[in-house]
């Protein structure tokens, strides 16, 4: 079941969400107000500090209406974007893009022209050139993305994490880095009593539009100097590493080499993270619930592996969690990771 509104809308705070805990094939119901209690101290928590942008605009193609979603930026200026059709609910629905030259009148006289598509054979997302800076249009035009399981418009503040960052050149994710959304100042000040550490990185993510399941494309990425040398200084001395959100673990596992070693990078990466290629410097994992043909999947199985997440996922819709980015959340911890027994009690 899909939750249309915010935690915080329909219960009590952004973090009165339900936390589903796995230890290999050992499942817990929680809540994620007892994330502090259920990790250790000289833990790290690797955080996206990317920002959402309200990266939804209204346009129109030869009179015709659409939304057109901006999704990453290039290095040469140009925008990769997708073209949507308004469902006249407030979301909307797929579109094809294209063709070459084609051109989208956007707000205020600016105009969009779609040059190529983002990869060969794909009709979804194209290349664009724009009249105006985007970040630029966005903050006056713009909008947070929405799909057609959201039950309304939602402000941009609903679509920001705890760690988001501005970044300098306006640059940020087409969709919310949601795994950290139920934190709050409250938890991270908890977790930090507790002696976990964290670790910032950026990815900016690009659409992946509910409907496609594609896999992920390259998108932009920085791991810091400082970053770096925290996960692999509590590695080395028995800590463990935990991303929060597939996005952290791609940028994380894009900056670290076969050795192990994470090191300072920044750039694009197309890291696609599956059981074949598996993890090096990531332990577990806190992420949303995704729907069986998300392509994130494959990277949960490369950490948790197939039994373990297949019994996580039946408990999931046996006890009727929350799917998306204002759902319910799931911490992957290593098997092996030691528990007390009063931190959990196994899901019959």
């Amino acid at each position: 079941m899909s939750a249309g509104v915010p935690a915080e809308v329909r219960g009590a705070g952004r973090d009165d969400v339900r936390l589903l805990v796995s230890r290999g094939e050992r499942v817990s119901h929680r809540v994620f107000g007892e994330l502090p209690g259920l990790l250790r101290a000289g833990d790290v928590l690797v955080v996206n500090t990317s920002r959402t942008l309200p990266a939804a605009v209204n346009g129109r193609v030869q009179g015709e209406p659409v939304v057109v979603h901006f999704s990453t930026r290039g290095d040469d200026g140009r925008w990769a974007v997708e073209l949507r059709t308004p469902d006249g609910r407030g979301s909307s629905l797929p579109r094809a893009g294209g063709p070459v030259g084609a051109v989208v009148r956007l707000p205020g006289g600016e105009r969009l022209v779609q040059e190529a598509p983002l990869s060969p054979g794909s009709g979804r997302l194209w290349w664009a050139w724009v009249s105006t800076p985007v970040p630029e249009l966005l903050g006056r035009c713009g909008r947070p993305i929405r799909y057609g399981y959201t039950a309304g418009d939602q402000p941009l503040s609903a679509y920001q994490t705890v760690f988001a960052r501005r970044s300098p050149d306006g640059s940020g994710s087409a969709e919310m880095p949601s795994a950290a959304r139920p934190f709050t100042e409250r938890t991270v000040a908890a977790l930090v009593r507790r002696g976990v550490q964290f670790a910032p990185v950026v990815l900016h993510t690009g659409v992946a539009s509910a409907e496609a399941h594609e896999p992920p494309y390259p998108e932009r990425f920085a791991v810091p100097a400082a970053s770096a040398w925290l996960v692999n200084a509590a590695r080395a001395g028995g800590g463990r590493i935990l991303a929060v959100g597939t996005t952290a673990v791609r940028a994380l596992e894009s900056a670290t080499g076969a050795d192990g070693v994470v090191r300072e990078a920044s750039g694009w990466t197309d890291l696609v993270i599956g059981p074949k290629r598996g993890v090096r410097a990531v332990d577990g994992l806190l992420t949303g619930l995704h729907e069986p043909a998300a392509s994130h999947l494959l990277m949960l199985e490369a950490i948790a592996g197939r039994p373990a997440l297949s019994r996580a996922y039946d408990e999931a819709l046996r006890g009727l969690y929350l799917w998306h980015e204002f759902g319910d959340v799931h911490l992957v911890l290593p098997d092996d990771y030691p528990y007390s027994l009063n931190c959990w009690s196994n899901a019959s």
